[in-house]
């Protein structure tokens, strides 16, 4: 096994981009990570690509061969989906292409243009990441799904909305230097209670916005990165992943996620670390109380004490294991198909010390990047560390 490393990450600006394709967008991600790792695309071996819903938004289907095209690599290229982890899981292959040998160059991110779709055919699209039989067609949207896990998890550990707004307002004030972010505007504890509600508990600012973007990241052996000279100084040490019943009325317990846990135990046995060793990390707060269940998932926080993380001041920038210092999903934005590969790149950025949060991180050797599909019925998880 070799180790794998992180040479080049590329984003797109993520927001409405209603002028562009998704192949423009890609090609975007792309050209930025090559330019930031210094490698030849003549060098990629292959190509995994993260796409949710394109044959819905852009009437495209067969994308990971064009992708391929506007990266301006030829190579295999398949395109991977898993819901919103679909670029999580694209990215685990990748990984586990190279630490296996199998390849020294490889292409890894998503897409998705959603934007270009009404509410109402957005709300369509994402909706068929639920159960179609026993959830969809008696009409079952993501933010009452997720309101159902709000109202469990408040059931069994307690809580209130006002936790949740604690949540919103940290990731909106990390978000403010993120020049790749959606929303780049404070929102206030008090804003995020007064905002109109959605799905109770859940309100408005409890949710990430529809958008467009891209993520792209150029991984390497190490051997490939010593013998070309490339500077690749953060690793990928930990790869897992888990899955759980799709239906919420299968599961036992909507007060907890254990695809997660299975995601992260993996990973974390996979880089020979635990828990405590983990400076920062990127989680999948679709809704804020995805993030309260993530970090608790991720052995952050105990059952029943991530609620209080963001109002407490344990998660915030300045707190002792700051969370989604990109800003999150919440507003950073959430272009489901890249969003796995945007967890990664941002985790790399502070890591790296070139991230515009990357001053409250400034000794942080160990993150995780966590991405989650539909009410976490799939979950990966990554495990990034500074190189010996």
């Amino acid at each position: 096994m070799t180790e794998v490393r992180v040479a080049g990450v590329g984003l797109t600006r993520f927001g409405s981009h209603p002028e562009r394709t998704g192949r423009d967008l890609f090609a975007e991600a792309a050209d930025r990570a090559f330019a930031d790792a210094g490698v030849d695309r003549n060098a990629v071996e292959e190509l995994n690509y993260g796409n949710f819903m394109g044959a819905l938004a852009e009437h495209q289907g067969h994308q990971a061969p064009l992708m391929a095209e506007a990266a301006g690599v030829r190579c295999p290229a398949t395109r991977y989906e898993s819901a919103c982890a679909s670029a999580g899981v694209a990215v685990r292959e990748a990984v586990r292409t190279v630490a296996a040998g199998d390849a020294d160059v490889v292409v890894a991110g998503g897409m998705e243009r959603m934007t270009n779709l009404d509410t109402e055919g957005a709300t369509e699209g994402l909706a068929i990441a639920a159960d179609d039989l026993f959830e969809v067609r008696a009409g079952v949207t993501f933010p009452g799904a997720y309101a159902l896990m709000a109202r469990a998890y408040f059931e069994a550990h307690g809580g209130s909305r006002e936790d949740l707004a604690h949540v919103a307002s940290k990731n909106h004030e990390n978000a403010l230097p993120n020049e790749y972010a959606q929303f780049r505007t404070e929102v206030s504890v008090e804003e995020a209670l007064d905002s109109p509600p959605i799905a109770e508990p859940l309100h408005l600012y409890d949710a990430c916005p529809i958008t467009d973007g891209a993520s792209a990241l150029v991984l390497v052996s190490e051997e490939y990165a010593a013998e070309n000279d490339v500077d690749a100084p953060v690793a990928v040490t930990g790869t897992g992943q888990g899955t759980d019943r799709m239906a919420l009325a299968d599961r036992t317990d909507l007060a907890a996620t254990p695809a997660a846990v299975d995601a992260a135990t993996a990973a974390y046995d996979d880089a020979g670390i635990g828990p405590a060793d983990v400076d920062l990390a990127e989680v999948h707060d679709c809704f804020t109380i995805a993030e309260v269940l993530a970090i608790e998932s991720l052995g952050l926080a105990e059952p029943g004490e991530g609620i209080a993380a963001a109002r407490d001041g344990h998660t915030t920038a300045d707190g002792d294991l700051p969370v989604n210092l990109s800003g999150g999903l919440k507003a950073k934005g959430h272009p489901v198909g890249a969003t796995g590969g945007s967890q990664i790149a941002e985790v790399t950025r502070l890591l790296r010390g070139d991230h515009p949060n990357s001053e409250h991180v400034p000794d942080a050797e160990v993150g995780v990047a966590h991405n989650a599909g539909g009410t976490v019925a799939s979950a990966v998880v990554h495990v990034l560390e500074v190189a010996e």
